[in-house]
């Protein structure tokens, strides 16, 4: 019988477009994840890949979309609120997104409605702001936990999820690999916080090192996990010069990002040998 694999994908926003070459790699291997876990932009790759698209269907969805400026502002526009009382509710802030509206905008048809419907086990962290703690979803309406689990403080609205209020799932689990202990042979986590690097003498404004901040101590709560237990391949592609919302920098986030792709082949060759 071969081995089983589980994925474990981060969170890190457009630095997360990485998780691609990751996806893409597992189906040139052959290796068809049994469970899956992701947090923020993992969550939604890992969506993608429970539905039963390939890499390269996502690929090719996010390069048409993300590729195209004019198609991501059409998008955006889609993801306006709906009604002026929506508008006034949110309070007109252009800084808070409703991540919810844009998740459905601009993710492809193929991801269902429900997680009943993967065809793939998918666990999505978020975080409780009231509760103080880290919260998994592994059932029911799929959108909202998606959107709960992207909420990145500052830019999107906090999601209601029944009487709960949740943000990024970043901000408890980082790379959710603990949520796959025991559901397959081997485990693979790929790691796509980054930490802030100089860049040119550039001066940082708020949100940089705001976002800096982020990666600091996503990167601290990642190194603490690792420090308890390990998954059997952890990975790192160099992602940290670019944003977190450097989403239409896909085509050079996927070009200097490819050699994760080898690096995840050799991984699962020496597992397999």
């Amino acid at each position: 019988m071969s081995p089983t694999f589980a994925l474990a994908l981060g969170g890190g926003g457009a630095r997360g477009l990485a998780h691609i070459h990751v996806i893409e790699a597992l189906d040139e291997l052959g290796v068809r994840p049994v469970a899956i876990a992701g947090s923020s932009i993992g969550a939604i790759m890992g969506a993608g890949m429970a539905a039963g698209l390939s890499g390269r269907e996502i690929h090719e969805h996010c390069r048409s979309v993300l590729g195209r400026p004019a198609e991501v502002a059409s998008r955006m526009w889609r993801a306006r609120p709906g009604t002026l009382s929506e508008m006034v509710e949110s309070g007109i802030r252009v800084t808070q997104f409703n991540v919810e509206r844009i998740l459905k905008a601009f993710l492809p048809e193929g991801v269902p409605a429900t997680f009943e419907e993967l065809a793939v086990p998918l666990k999505v962290t978020a975080t409780d702001y009231f509760g103080h703690s880290s919260a998994v979803f592994d059932s029911g309406e799929l959108f909202s936990a998606l959107a709960a689990s992207a909420a990145i403080p500052a830019v999107f609205k906090p999601v209601m999820r029944g009487n709960k209020l949740y943000i990024d799932g970043g901000i408890y689990n980082p790379v959710p690999f603990d949520l796959l202990d025991g559901l397959a042979d081997y485990t693979i986590a790929i790691d796509v916080v980054g930490a802030p690097v100089e860049n040119d003498g550039r001066r940082l404004n708020s949100i940089d090192l705001m976002f800096g901040a982020s990666q600091l101590m996503m990167q601290s709560i990642i190194a603490n996990k690792l420090g308890q237990s390990q998954p059997d391949i952890f990975l790192r592609p160099p992602v940290s010069r670019f944003r977190a919302l450097d989403f239409l920098k896909i085509d050079q986030v996927m070009a200097e990002t490819v050699a994760i792709k080898d690096e995840l082949k050799r991984a699962v060759d020496e597992i397999l040998q």
